[in-house]
């Protein structure tokens, strides 16, 4: 189940992801399978190549890719989902989604 963010937030990332871009979108989130996290970034981008690359760099698998809906992404959970929004500056989505207290 998602929630916490704007339907103008994700149809921006949705956008995003359909121009073949590049695009994180960061949300509550409660799955059972993973306890210990509260909430996902999405990192998606419609060219499966482009985002293969982009995840390689990360040490992120190109199997790991979600091709729901048309918008092919990886989720990213715990301190990979850290390490990576600090890398592009995103402290907004750190702050926002409290993740800097994380375990």
């Amino acid at each position: 189940m998602a929630f916490g963010i704007s339907r103008k937030e994700l149809t921006k990332w949705k956008e995003e992801v359909q121009k073949g871009e590049i695009s994180f979108l960061t949300h509550f989130w409660l799955d059972d399978r993973f306890p210990n996290s509260h909430c996902v970034t999405k990192v998606g981008c419609k060219d499966i190549e482009k985002l293969a690359n982009w995840g390689k760099k990360f040490g992120l698998n190109k199997d790991w890719i979600h091709h729901y809906d048309n918008y092919p992404h990886f989720d990213l959970l715990g301190e990979i989902q850290l390490k990576i929004l600090k890398f592009y500056g995103l402290d907004d989505h750190i702050k926002r989604f409290n993740l800097h207290n994380e375990k």
